[in-house]
């Protein structure tokens, strides 16, 4: 029978419900784990490691280090690692999973749920039951599995409040699908076997580069925006700026609501500059329209297809690991880990 460790970092399915609300209790939940685990120990030999106990929306960079930590120490001992993760924050943390490790040959698979644990109409026993199941598999990539749906991480989003379907892959199939069977979609697997153009970041052998650089901001544009407010960001302490465009990266150009002259700003302060859609599907091309053209000009990157999360998490890995801000521009735009397409 197949080994795997169950990595508790949180969130939701560890809460319990109390006449206040639902609060973590890392006791309780450890009592009710136990109670689903003659269940879950048909699928696999299961240990479980309670890592962390936070709400998901206080997990940060250094957290994703603890848990990439945790499964390099594990990883000659499992067959396959769940870890357990709130909502909130499950596609960034499985991102930067994704980038953290090189060439995986093991399932890692995320889950959670919407609903405690403890209460009866929850949807974590059915989660925990799929995600072992998927952790015994010869799936080798960081997934996400929720609601009978396995999803690359890389490429999630979640989509929903109060959904048991919480989660999608907008711009990606799913990787499996579990009904009466498990119905794996291999076609749509990543092939760990093909290296980045670059080389220098791909071997032979499972490898775990942890680390992320978190000086960057997240800007929105909307309508009415007055963006001479820019003026007043200091940008010496950021070393890259993600901006949310509309549509297929277009913004404002017309003053006093256009956004280059603040891109300019960005590019002459050296900063990492992309521009990614508030649409969650289709792919951001920057030769559509002529803001996209001029931002292209003054050096804003593209974020192609990938998600929000995608392109915060691969930006935050690329600037902690390299200091040529050429190389990471080119290393942005390729596809590392499946997490985009490449035309």
């Amino acid at each position: 029978m197949k080994k795997v460790l169950m990595i508790q970092t949180g969130g939701t399915i560890a809460m319990q419900a109390k006449k206040e609300g639902i609060s973590l209790d890392p006791e309780r939940w450890s009592e009710q784990l136990y109670k689903q685990i003659p269940l879950l120990q048909d699928i696999a030999e299961i240990d479980v490691e309670p890592l962390l106990f936070e709400d998901s929306s206080d997990l940060h960079p250094a957290d994703w280090d603890k848990l990439i930590d945790s499964i390099e120490c594990n990883y000659h001992q499992y067959d396959g690692f769940v870890v357990l993760h709130g909502t909130d924050t499950m596609a960034y943390t499985s991102s930067a999973v994704s980038f953290g490790i090189h060439q995986l040959g093991k399932p890692i698979i995320f889950t959670g749920s919407q609903v405690p644990l403890s209460r009866i109409r929850s949807d974590a026993q059915r989660n925990l039951v799929n995600s072992i199941e998927m952790a015994t598999s010869d799936l080798h990539e960081v997934a996400i599995c929720f609601n009978d749906h396995v999803f690359r991480a890389n490429r999630s989003t979640k989509m929903s409040i109060g959904d048991f379907d919480a989660f999608s892959t907008p711009n990606y199939p799913e990787l499996a699908e579990i009904g009466l069977e498990i119905d794996y979609h291999r076609k749509n697997w990543f092939d760990w076997t093909i290296k980045p153009k670059s080389g220098d970041i791909a071997s032979t052998y499972t490898s775990f580069d942890k680390g992320f650089e978190g000086d960057i901001i997240v800007l929105t544009v909307h309508p009415g925006f007055r963006t001479e407010l820019l003026d007043s960001i200091d940008l010496n302490p950021y070393d890259g700026v993600i901006i949310r465009a509309y549509g297929s990266g277009n913004f404002p150009i017309k003053k006093p609501y256009s956004w280059l002259r603040f891109i300019d700003k960005c590019t002459e302060n050296q900063l990492i500059t992309v521009i990614t859609s508030q649409a969650n599907h289709d792919s951001v091309n920057l030769s559509n329209y002529t803001s996209g053209s001029l931002a292209s000009n003054s050096g804003a990157l593209s974020s192609g297809d990938m998600t929000l999360e995608a392109c915060i998490t691969k930006l935050m890995w690329l600037l902690h690991h390299y200091s040529d801000k050429d190389l990471i521009s080119k290393l942005f735009q390729e596809n590392l880990k499946g997490e985009k397409s490449i035309s």
